[in-house]
């Protein structure tokens, strides 16, 4: 993982819960919490930390990494604005998560490891997401979705079929707007 997303995860945590909690977190981590944005983190230090946040708030953590994906749109928004305002609408900003999005993102930091997205239209105002990656955080995908449809002033439905979650190769995200 690389370490802008710890640093992601660090300002959420701080912003909505204080910086003595965030401590205390990366005191029950062993963590030192120094989070470099380009270097890269065992997968398994996100994972702990999220399992803590969620067992110290007493939220599931599914509904936690959703509300970090939430989070995280915003948060890239404010540090890779050209990023999000190439593409003027939601579902095509969607659309260009694998072919624009993650191509910038391994410029920015090389050996990413990005999850890939295949996009498939279904009509000009549905579109099939087809998510995989092996950390199948599926409920990350569908926060920045939520997060990109806020920035947009968008509404849509999301239907979830299938999921990694349940065996299939591959999460379907269809994202139709409303």
């Amino acid at each position: 993982m690389k370490g802008i997303v710890m640093n992601v995860l660090a300002d959420m945590v701080e912003k909505q819960f204080g910086m003595p909690e965030w401590n205390a977190i990366l005191s029950e981590a062993g963590s030192e919490g120094a989070y470099t944005a380009a270097a890269r983190y065992d997968d398994q230090e996100l994972l702990d930390l999220v399992s803590i946040i969620s067992r110290r708030q007493s939220m599931p953590i599914e509904d936690l990494v959703f509300a970090f994906g939430e989070f995280m749109f915003p948060a890239f928004y404010e540090r890779y604005p050209a990023l999000i305002d190439a593409e003027v609408d939601f579902l095509p900003l969607l659309a260009s998560i694998d072919s624009v999005i993650h191509v910038e993102v391994n410029k920015l930091y090389p050996g990413a490891a990005t999850p890939a997205f295949e996009e498939e239209w279904r009509n000009d105002s549905a579109l099939m997401l087809r998510y995989r990656s092996q950390r199948k955080m599926c409920k990350l995908a569908e926060g920045l979705i939520s997060g990109a449809a806020k920035h947009f002033n968008t509404t849509y439905a999301l239907q979830h079929e299938p999921c990694m979650h349940r065996g299939a190769d591959h999460c379907g995200l269809l994202v139709t707007l409303t």
